[in-house]
């Protein structure tokens, strides 16, 4: 019913960019416009946490860990989501998730796993 598919991951020089791509799908009922969406990312040996979100108003959330250097974006005309990351670091290091709550549902003002109900399958990204 609902699919999503990271791509854009690789590794990368330590303050050089990158820009993760998800595609959203749904058979059917509510595209991406109708569903706060979000990016999440996990280390090795590390809880998942989230990085950036953003709310069917179009506002934007950010953890302090990438505030300044990431930006979420949708394009609902193409069912997809981005999170362009800019000056990288090592830290930023892990397999990066992209996410989808139930349509018209609410975000919390943290980005929360629990607010997300579907999940890619993620998308390495290595900072050197």
């Amino acid at each position: 019913q609902v699919q999503l598919v990271e791509s854009g991951g690789g590794s990368v020089q330590g303050g050089g960019s990158l820009r993760l791509s998800c595609a959203f799908s749904v058979h059917t009922g509510y595209d991406i416009s109708s569903r706060c969406m979000g990016w999440f990312r996990q280390a090795p040996g590390k809880e998942r946490e989230g990085a950036a979100k953003i709310k069917q108003d179009g506002s934007t959330f950010y953890s302090d860990s990438v505030e300044g250097r990431f930006t979420i974006s949708e394009d609902s005309a193409k069912d997809a989501l981005y999170l362009q990351m800019n000056s990288l670091k090592a830290e930023d290091t892990a397999m990066y998730y992209c996410a989808a709550a139930r349509p018209r549902w609410n975000c919390g003002v943290s980005i929360g796993r629990a607010d997300f109900d579907y999940w890619g399958q993620g998308t390495q990204v290595t900072v050197s």
